[in-house]
This record gives structure tokens, sequence and C-alpha cells, in this order.
């Protein structure tokens, strides 16, 4: 396992999206060969990427859950060829499973990243405290099979203010030093609750800890511009630069040239 870097977010991280699975939105199925996704992510180290996120269970809205020992079986090989093939790597795994975090990290993991928050195993507070790994720990509030017919209500900050001040207490009682927030773009929230929470992103700040936005192709994207994901990488770079001048630490994206190159950008117009 390589140790995480904190001071990486001296700048912004861009973290690349491996999608090994075969329903994921935007790019289910393009990856489920050994070569197409060593492909990737050697293409997305080669254009700047700082984290590879991989993800072997789709969690788009209304997709249904699948195996632990599934979700095991496709990460594995590729986690031990990202370690063989590009050693030195950053790498992120998409899980909610306390299990399945485990095997990760004694596979080669540096980070694990849930969209539950530990809200879907209760085992997993303990387990990323007892690895002494850093932890994603987003917003959503339910699982994806219902989480669009449980959006927010009205006092959605308010209540996210109080769900992350009370997971972040519960791990770092568990021994989890390092917190990333991710307030869940699409995950329980209507396409105007989205824009909301992008337009006070900012108040997350509150809790000190570095805030990933994962909003690359998604629905509050395509939707709000009446396309489709594959026609989304504008509005998708246009949303994350707004994303970096309010505060995001990393970004999680599909497109990983065009992240560093909002990037870069944002740093120069900050100068």
């Amino acid at each position: 396992m390589k140790t995480f870097p904190y001071p990486l977010f001296s700048a912004p991280a861009i973290m690349g999206i491996l999608n090994v699975t075969e329903d994921s939105f935007f790019d289910g199925g393009c990856y489920v060969s050994m070569e197409a996704a060593m492909q990737r992510v050697k293409g997305m180290l080669s254009e700047g990427a700082d984290i590879i996120d991989v993800g072997a269970v789709s969690t788009r809205p209304g997709s249904a859950e699948v195996p632990a020992e599934e979700e095991w079986r496709r990460l594995q090989p590729v986690l031990a060829a990202i370690t063989r093939e590009f050693p030195g790597t950053l790498i992120s795994v998409d899980t909610w499973r306390a299990d399945v975090a485990e095997r990760s990290v004694n596979a080669g993991a540096s980070i694990i990243n849930d969209i539950s928050g530990g809200q879907f195993d209760s085992r997993m507070a303990d387990v990323v405290g007892q690895m002494g790994v850093p932890y994603v720990l987003m917003h959503t509030t339910a699982k994806p099979d219902r989480m669009q017919q449980e959006t927010m209500g009205d006092n959605m900050l308010a209540d996210m203010l109080r769900f992350f001040g009370e997971r972040i207490e519960l791990f770092q009682k568990k021994g989890c030093k390092d917190i990333i927030i991710d307030p869940g773009f699409g995950f329980g929230k209507t396409l105007e609750q989205n824009y909301l929470l992008l337009n006070q992103l900012q108040v997350f700040q509150v809790f000190e800890k570095p805030i990933l936005v994962g909003i690359s192709r998604k629905s509050m994207i395509y939707k709000a511009l009446k396309t489709e994901p594959r026609w989304a990488l504008n509005g998708t770079t246009v949303l994350n630069t707004i994303a970096l001048l309010k505060g995001a630490a990393v970004l999680r994206v599909h497109d990983v040239r065009e992240a560093v190159e909002a990037r870069k950008l944002v740093e120069l117009y900050r100068k």
C-alpha cells in the first residue's frame, strides 16, 4: 500500500474513474477486460491523474445490488494488475462493504471511497480506523435502487451538515484520521438541489476536511442540457471549474485531461 500524501491537497487532486462493471451510467462495459482496464489506467496516469478510483459495482440511480463475492471477484485481479504494472499509483476503491474495503487495502489500495458514509455497513468505521487509510465519507439518502425516491427535504444543507458532523465524529473515534467529505451529487438529490449544493459548497469547509466533488457527466448536467452523458463533457468542465473556485480539493472524473486543464487555469486565475 502506498502512503497517502496529504500535502497532495496543496493543489486540488484529480481522481480518475475506472469502472470495471457492465452497467455504469456512462462507460459501463468499456473496461471489464484486463487489457482495456490497464489501458484506461495508463491513459489516465499519462494525462495527470493523481488517484485511480476503482469501482466494481454500479451505484447509478436504480442500480441493483451486486453480491460481495462478485464485487471482490471483479476487483481483485484489477488491483493486482495496477500494483504490478503501475507501482506507486495511489489507488482508491469505491465500495460500501467493510469486508471488500479490508481486502482491497491488503491488496494495495490506499483509499476507501464509500458512497454511504458507513451507513450501509456498520463495520466500515472499525475497518478503516484499524487499517489506517484515508476515507472518503459521502452523503446519500438511501441505497442506489431507491435513493431518487427518497430525495432530500427543504432543510437539505442543515441535514447534511448534521450528517457529516455525526459521521466524522464516529469515524474519528474509531481511529480514522484522514477523512475526505463528498456531498454526494446525484445521490438522493433533485436536479435543483444539486445546483444549490454546488452553489453552497463552501459551507462544508466548516469541517476543515478536504472536499471531493464527483459530478462528471452526471444527470444534473445532461438532463439540464437535454442531452446524454456522452455529450456532457463540456458541462462537466464548467461545473468542475465552479467546484474548484468553491474550494473542492478533489475532482472525481471520467475525463482526466480536461480536469487537469481546468485545475491549471483556475490556478492561473487565482495568482
